[in-house]
Order: C-alpha cells, then structure tokens, then sequence
C-alpha cells in the first residue's frame, strides 16, 4: 500500500443493528451503507456517492457485548510489520486488546489501547490483485462523506504525543486554549494536519478516539441527525475556516462528529 506508515487507512463502526446504523448514517452523511453483508461474517462496506468507500459496519453481537464490546468508532493505522508495532507500542505502554491475526485477501491486524486507554487498529492491509500501489482515500481533509478529522481525547496529552510520534510519526505543531480543558494541539503526519489530542472534557469519561464525518450541509444533517434519534453533544460550532462542527452519539451512543460548510442563508 501506498498509504504513508502511520496514516489512518480505514474506519469502522460496531454496531448492535447494522440496518439501523445505514438509516441513520445515509440521511446524515449521504452514504450508501450496503443493505446485507458480503460474506458469513455481517461486515458491510460504507459505500460513498462517489464510488469509494468510507469503511465499514461490523454487527456488534451478543457474544462481542458479553466480552464488553460497545457500540464504537475505530481507526485503522497502517503500519509496516504489525507483530513488529504491537510489540513496541506494548513495551512502551500500550495494551494489546487482541493480538495480531491474519484474514486471508484482507491483510494482518491488531487492536490496542494506547498507554492512556484509547482503543485502535493496527493493520498491514493485502493489496488488491495488480494494484500494488493502491492507496486508501477513507479520510481527506475537505470531501463530504470522507473522515475529515481525528480527535483524540485523552487523559494525558503529553504522554499520548510522546507514543504516537514515537511509533508512528506524527508530530505535533500549532495549538489554541481551550481554557480549563487545556491545549488544543495540532497533529501532522507528514505535511497533513490531519486531527489533533486534547484533555478530557466533562462527556468524555476515559480516553478516545472521536472521528469527525465530512456532510455537504451542517444544518442539514444535524437535522437529520435529531431526526434519526442521534443526540446532539456540542454544536453547531464554527471553526478557523468558515465551516463548522457537531459532536453527538448516534442512536446507540456511539460517538462521532461531522464537519462542513453551512449554506448561504441558513439562520446562525
């Protein structure tokens, strides 16, 4: 894959009801969830209008909530050699949720919680057949229906910069106070400003990742959010730039944020 060693390949979301998931995500987002999974495991791609995907929608059953699986959001980071990656975040920290595993024609992948508890993939994807070079487009910094952003909770920033620049090369530039919370600090990989880690705010109870979704209308789609049975968190908020963003939990509390412009005309 082409894809820089570090940068965040895919998403997923854990979900107990996949067909309400694509109810809800398709009126706020303006995917194409697919309606029935491809094979015996009930994993559904996150089709987007453009012909690419966004992801994908893994059922969240009876057995994964028993072990204390929760609806989730969950990135993906491409790293080079993921035995390699799990053991150094490990002697650096981190927790190995479960432990490298190979699915034939998909690649090889891990989870771990980095050392202040957030949860996330590691992955050596297979590529696909002719196509060595391929590239994964999950996240731009300016489409709708992409991951536009990476927010990082966490209950110690200083502590979380210090692992992720050290395994995977991110640095960390630029930064705006948010009072109380603390540093909003900024995060590159490479000359991407790509999300950035913050300290925990009153809703955040432990360390997370929180990944915002580019829509093509933030009044519209917060709309459609409250009408989907989602909740609201914090917003419409506007950020540097002109456009804004909503943080709220979707109908089973996973949790997310969406990002975008408001059309000319819309009451503020």
């Amino acid at each position: 894959m082409a894809n820089p060693a570090g940068s965040f390949i895919w998403y997923e979301l854990m979900s107990p009801d996949p067909d309400a998931s694509k109810a809800f995500y398709d009126a706020v987002v303006g995917w194409d969830i697919e309606p029935q999974p491809a094979g015996d495991l009930d994993y559904r791609m996150i089709r987007r209008s453009d012909g690419g995907n966004a992801g994908g929608v893994l059922r969240l059953d009876s057995a994964m909530q028993e072990h204390g699986a929760r609806p989730a959001w969950l990135g993906y980071l491409f790293v080079d050699d993921v035995d390699q990656a799990v053991a150094g975040a490990a002697a650096d920290g981190a927790s190995t949720i479960m432990p490298p595993w190979s699915v034939p024609g998909i690649g090889r992948m891990a989870m771990i919680a980095d050392p202040t508890g957030a949860p996330m993939y590691l992955m050596k994807p297979e590529a696909p057949a002719g196509q060595a070079d391929a590239t994964s487009d999950v996240f731009s910094v300016d489409q709708p229906q992409h991951v536009r952003w990476n927010e990082l909770s966490s209950s110690d920033s200083d502590r979380a910069l210090d692992f992720y620049s050290q395994h995977f090369g991110w640095r960390q530039e630029g930064a705006f106070d948010m009072g109380p919370a603390g540093p909003y600090r900024f995060l590159y990989h490479g000359d991407v400003r790509f999300g950035a880690v913050m300290g925990l705010m009153p809703h955040v109870p432990a360390s997370r990742w929180t990944y915002f979704l580019g829509v093509d209308d933030i009044d519209r789609a917060t709309a459609a959010l409250n009408e989907g049975g989602g909740t609201v968190i914090a917003g419409p908020h506007q950020i540097p730039g002109g456009e804004y963003t909503v943080m709220a939990t979707d109908p089973h509390g996973a949790a997310f944020g969406i990002v975008g412009p408001r059309k000319e005309g819309a009451a503020a």
